[in-house]
């Protein structure tokens, strides 16, 4: 299955979060995401009116939000995957994250969609930021073409959450389908991202969403139905956290120091 296009993509739907123990807490709320073809856009800018890159709109996208911060995104993730002895993912980069909405993003996981020139999805690279200013990469790689929907697992090495302890692994799936949306066909997206301990599993969380082109109509919708989304996420992040404490949810304490930027 192919993306709709080689152009920008706007994505709208939602995050479901559930964690299992020692105390239940689930919740979800709506989102949207952009979905950018990075090889086909190369360095070039685009704006619509209403979103932009690299200059504040009342949605944009960023560059220095990813990757190292630095170097230009398609050299870095193409330097990346040749690090890790990948040169086969010499296709579409597709980079599904959040925008910033009215200057403001924090993306707590985005992912880099590797593509072969066949159109095989190669690998996929999570950016998984936290809380304190800090990045990680996660690569999931089978050495080969990556069907959609196959489990993949990373080992956990990363600090996110004071109520996770660094340690057992995450559980990732990637699904795509095609649904009619008022008689026509939209390309839906879903990541799971499941956490488990050596107990099983703590915590199951999801992004879901339908793609559309990226147009000042699709843009104004996605803004004007959720005008402080990114201000919201981390608004969410603090409240769930702050329920988590009232619940008396064991705190771990940030690790010293970080982890290596990427790992597998």
């Amino acid at each position: 299955m192919q993306m709709l296009t080689h152009q920008p993509l706007i994505s709208s739907g939602l995050v479901r979060h559930s964690r299992l123990r020692p105390a239940g807490n689930t919740f979800s709320y709506s989102v949207f995401t952009l979905m950018l073809p990075i090889r086909t856009l190369g360095n070039t800018t685009f704006s619509n009116g209403v979103c932009s890159r690299n200059r504040f709109n009342l949605l944009s996208f960023h560059d220095r939000d990813h990757g190292d911060g630095a170097t230009p995104l398609l050299t870095w993730i193409d330097q990346v995957l040749k690090s890790e002895n990948i040169h086969d993912a010499d296709g579409q980069i597709w980079l599904q994250a959040f925008p910033r909405v009215l200057g403001y993003v924090f993306n707590p996981v985005s992912f880099w969609f590797c593509h072969r020139t066949d159109g095989a999805l190669r690998a996929i690279v999570c950016e998984v930021n936290n809380t304190f200013g800090e990045r990680h990469f996660y690569l999931l790689d089978t050495g080969s073409v990556m069907p959609w929907g196959l489990q993949l697992t990373s080992k956990k090495v990363f600090h996110v959450s004071p109520f996770c302890a660094v340690e057992g692994s995450y559980r990732f799936r990637f699904m795509r389908t095609m649904k009619k949306v008022n008689n026509i066909d939209r390309e839906c997206v879903v990541a799971r991202i499941d956490y488990h301990d050596d107990q099983g599993p703590l915590l199951l969380t999801s992004i879901s969403g339908r793609l559309e082109p990226l147009t000042t109509r699709s843009a104004a919708n996605a803004f004007f139905r959720h005008p402080l989304m990114t201000i919201g996420v981390i608004a969410r992040i603090h409240w769930q956290a702050l329920k988590l404490f009232t619940k008396r949810v064991p705190f771990f304490r940030k690790p010293v120091p970080p982890p290596t930027p990427l790992s597998r």
